[in-house]
C-alpha cells in the first residue's frame, strides 16, 4: 500500500494530534514512525536501499565525517566488518581493566573534591568516559587498504572512522551515566539497593572484573530503565535512497524516516501506566519481559545499523556505577534544575548537580 501519512488524527481541545504514523516536511519529506509493527519491519529490513540522511554528513561532516555513522552502501557494509568484531563480548572483557583504571581517576578527583569542600561536596557531572580496544586504530588502519572505499579517500576513511568511534564511545555513554547518577540520586531506594548488590559481589575485593560486573543484575536493571527513559541518542533516523516497500508500506526514494525513540520507549500501550516512572523492576525478566515487544526498547538503535558499541558502553556504565555507588552516597543538589534538552543527542540543558558523601 502507499504510505498512509496520517494514518488516524484526532481533536482535543481543537488542535489536531496525529498518530503513530505521519508525514510531515522539514526541508524535505519524512516519515514519522512510532507505529510498533512499522517498527519491528524497520528492525527485519537488510537491504542496503535504506540507509542513513545525506544531512549527517552535508550539515555535520566535519563532526561526523563520512565513516561508521553517516555512510551508506558498499562503504558502509566494509566500514562495519571491520570495526564491529572490534567491538565485541570477547574484546569488551578485555577492555575492563582500563575502564576500571579509568574510573578509579574519577572516585580519587571525587574525594579531593569532597575533602576539600568538608562533608559533602557538590559535583557537577560533566566527565566523559569512554575507550577503545588498544588495536582499534590498527583495524582501521588495515580496513582502508582493502575493501570497498568510494566514495572516501584511504584518509577520509581513517580519520573518519575515528572522528565516529571516539562520538560514538565518548558522547553517548557520558550522558546515559549523567542521567543516570541523577536518577539514582533520585531514586535513594534504587541506589541502596544497587550499592548492596555490588557490595555483596565484591565480597571486599578491591578490584573489578568481568566476571564480578556480569553478577550485577540489580545494576544491569537500573542501566536499562535509564537508557529507556533518557536515551543518549533519541531519533533514529533512516532515508529512502531508492523505492522501498517496509512490511506492506511503500516508501518512495528520498523520503526520510524518523522514529522517536522517547515516544517508543514512554508509550503506555507498550509500557503499561506508569510508563513515565523510573521502575527497574520492570527489567527483572529482561527486555521481553518489560514490554509488549522486544522492539519497544531500542536505545542502541535497531535493524542492521543497530550500534556496534552496545556491549562495550553496557559495560563502561556498569564499572561507573559499581565504583561510584561503592564509595559515594549521592543526591540531589537543591541548585539541579532538570531541563531535558534534545539536539544532536539528549543532554541536561543546565547539566546535573549532586551531593556527593564518602561511604
Amino acid at each position: 500500500m502507499k504510505i498512509a501519512y496520517l494514518s488516524h488524527k484526532n481533536r482535543v481541545g481543537g488542535i489536531s494530534v496525529l498518530g503513530k504514523l505521519f508525514r510531515f516536511e522539514l526541508g524535505n519529506q519524512l516519515l514519522y514512525v512510532s507505529n510498533l509493527e512499522l517498527v519491528k519491519e524497520i528492525s527485519r529490513f537488510r537491504s542496503l536501499d535504506l540507509g542513513k540522511p545525506a544531512y549527517l554528513q552535508n550539515e555535520r561532516g566535519a563532526l561526523l565525517g563520512k565513516g561508521l555513522i553517516t555512510a551508506n552502501g558498499a562503504v558502509w557494509s566494509h566500514q562495519r566488518k571491520t570495526i564491529a568484531p572490534q567491538l565485541g563480548t570477547e574484546k569488551v572483557k578485555d577492555m575492563v581493566k582500563l575502564m576500571v583504571e579509568s574510573g578509579d581517576i574519577l572516585v580519587k578527583t571525587w574525594e579531593k573534591i569532597i575533602d576539600s569542600e568538608g562533608e559533602d561536596g557538590i559535583v557537577e557531572i560533566m566527565e566523559r568516559i569512554g575507550s577503545t580496544s588498544k588495536d582499534m586504530l590498527q583495524v582501521i588502519l588495515e580496513g582502508a587498504e582493502n575493501g570497498e572505499l568510494w566514495p572516501l579517500t584511504k584518509d577520509e576513511f581513517i580519520a573518519d572512522n575515528c572522528k565516529d568511534i571516539f562520538f560514538g564511545g565518548y558522547e553517548p555513554p557520558a550522558l546515559a551515566a549523567i542521567w543516570g547518577l541523577m536518577l539514582l540520586a533520585s531514586h535513594p531506594e534504587w541506589q541502596a539497593r544497587a550499592r548492596s548488590e555490588v557490595l555483596e559481589v565484591c565480597e571486599g575485593q578491591q578490584i573489578l572484573d568481568y566476571n564480578m560486573l556480569s553478577k550485577m543484575k540489580v545494576l544491569k536493571m537500573v542501566i536499562q530503565e535509564v537508557l529507556r527513559l533518557y536515551p543518549g541518542v533519541a531519533l533514529a533516523s533512516r532515508h529512502a535512497l531508492q523505492e522501498v516497500k517496509i512490511g506492506n508500506v511503500q516508501v518512495p526514494k528520498g523520503v526520510g524516516i524518523w522514529i522517536f525513540l522517547l515516544a517508543l520507549h514512554r508509550d503506555p500501550e507498550l509500557w503499561g501506566p506508569d510508563a513515565d516512572v523510573f521502575n527497574p523492576e520492570r527489567f527483572i525478566n529482561g527486555v521481553t519481559g518489560a514490554c509488549k515487544s522486544a522492539q519497544a526498547y531500542i536505545p542502541f538503535g535497531l535493524g542492521a545499523r543497530i550500534c556496534p558499541g552496545q556491549n562495550m558502553a553496557m559495560m563502561e556504565l556498569t564499572v561507573l556505577f559499581a565504583l561510584i555507588l561503592s564509595n559515594f552516597n549521592i543526591s540531589i543538589s537543591p541548585n539541579y534544575l532538570h531541563s531535558p534538552k534534545f539536539g544532536l543527542l539528549l543532554e541536561p540543558e543546565h547539566g546535573v548537580k549532586l551531593l556527593v558523601r564518602k561511604i
